[in-house]
């Protein structure tokens, strides 16, 4: 994303709104659509993206930097006798985008065909648009901004002697208008909010050696981000439990996923069960639709239409409508992942899932993570995972890990220097519990979960 200092708004004046740029962004996707339309294309579709936002970073509770961010561009996709082009353009008038329209026409008519390739089927259309509240705007100031960081670094260092340093905090806000139509007659746009607060933190053990670790909030409101001290108070904690770490000897033992590497963890079915994925038999999960995966009490929603949530949206980058679906049904892998050119290959329908995933919602075990931590007795909490030692193929996971060895229900020290291991699998179906405490902070709304055993690599 660019940075624009010349055209930044001094410290004390508020960001401007981008929801009055929202029409002509529509009026540009028209023209752009309606100049394909002239040249004998098959079809066509233009997506436009516009940011802006203002970011603050503190250290040692100083200002380090601010930075004023406005950006956007134009995509444009023509079809022409089953042929793709692509182009796209920052400027916006109506002279650069005809320009942009030619430039893409010209380049699929020197393409390959491929028969699978064009818009989502017009029936798929999103016909409800609903205001699903993604769009919050604050008006706010750096001088405030960096107020937050500063209270939020200002907490942390208070906290304990054993906290020698920050790492810094930043504070964030920005917003966002998408518009995207295409030659079915779609034609939609919205805007969009999004708030965050992250502190990190520096702590030093009795031998010198160090740790950090951080927190962070955000919100889609800014009223609803936590309070910075707050943050700064879980970054401290955090930060201090991990002092004086140690390695753990070689074994098999229980794993709990905090909830935020939990999230992780699911991330990859969405790897395994997306249609690219499926259709160039990359994916250990091939062949496994309406099979058992996952333990037969396990489920996940897909839930688009939240209301203010971080991942809600009426309908994906191709104008296909999102909807309510159950991802895994009681351990049963119930839908793949896919996009128009996906569903083609494979001979299946479009999901709407061009662009990502719509607000995962787990099951839970009705049990907070420090019950999961009483019921794994014995085993290895995962606070942080390192590495991308993750075959999609065959499912093999290895990854550098740190957190927390428990004995008895309770935890004893903190845990560096290890290596978890397993199959995908193998770690899916042995999920022994999740957590009613959901960490609402991603797209994948989860607890913490709790794996029956993985192999640890320590001493």
């Amino acid at each position: 994303m660019a940075s624009h200092p010349s055209s930044a708004p001094s410290a004390s004046e508020p960001t401007p709104r981008i929801d009055s740029e929202l029409s002509a962004l529509k009026d540009a996707v028209a023209v752009a659509l309606e100049y394909a339309k002239t040249l004998g294309t098959t079809a066509a579709e233009v997506a436009i993206s516009k940011q802006q936002g203002l970011s603050v970073s503190t250290r040692d509770k100083e200002v380090e930097t601010v930075e004023f961010n406005k950006d956007g561009a134009l995509g444009i996709t023509v079809y022409r006798d089953g042929r793709k082009g692509n182009s796209s353009t920052s400027d916006l008038s109506p002279q650069a985008i005809r320009e942009a329209v030619r430039a893409a026409d010209g380049i699929a008519k020197y393409t390959s065909e491929d028969p699978f390739s064009g818009l989502a089927d017009p029936a798929l259309m999103a016909q409800h648009i609903r205001d699903l509240q993604l769009y919050h705007p604050q008006d706010i100031n750096a001088q405030e901004l960096a107020q937050l960081a500063i209270r939020a670094e200002a907490a942390s260092l208070s906290v304990d002697s054993r906290i020698r340093n920050s790492d810094g905090a930043t504070a964030n806000a920005h917003t966002a208008a998408k518009v995207y139509g295409n030659s079915h007659g779609f034609l939609n746009g919205y805007c969009s909010s999004r708030y965050s607060l992250s502190c990190v933190v520096i702590g030093e053990e009795s031998d010198g050696n160090m740790q950090r670790d951080y927190d962070y909030t955000v919100a889609r409101k800014y009223q609803d981000l936590l309070a910075p001290e707050s943050v700064g108070l879980q970054a401290a904690n955090k930060t201090l439990s991990r002092l004086d770490a140690r390695k753990i000897a070689t074994a098999k033992m229980p794993v709990l996923f905090a909830p935020e590497i939990a999230t992780g963890l699911m991330g990859h079915l969405i790897g395994a069960i997306s249609g690219s994925s499926i259709y160039r038999k990359s994916s250990f999960l091939l062949d496994a639709l309406h099979t058992q995966i996952f333990p037969d009490w396990f489920s996940i929603e897909e839930q688009p239409h939240l209301l203010g949530a971080l991942a809600s949206a009426n309908y994906d980058s191709e104008g296909v409508g999102t909807q309510d679906r159950r991802i895994i049904d009681r351990g049963n892998l119930e839908t793949y992942l896919l996009t128009s050119y996906s569903a083609r290959k494979l001979g299946m329908t479009n999901t709407g899932h061009a662009g990502g995933i719509y607000n995962w919602t787990l099951s839970h075990t009705n049990q907070t993570f420090d019950e999961l931590v009483k019921a794994m007795d014995t085993g290895l909490i995962v606070t942080e995972v390192m590495g991308q030692g993750v075959n999609g193929v065959t499912g093999d996971y290895s990854r550098g890990a740190a957190g927390f060895y428990v004995e008895n229900g309770e935890v004893l020290y903190p845990v560096e220097e290890i290596t978890i291991a397993g199959n995908l699998k193998d770690m899916f179906k042995g999920i022994q519990g999740v957590g009613k405490d959901r960490d609402l902070r991603s797209s994948i709304r989860t607890g913490g979960i709790l794996l029956s055993e993985m192999k640890i690599a320590g001493n």
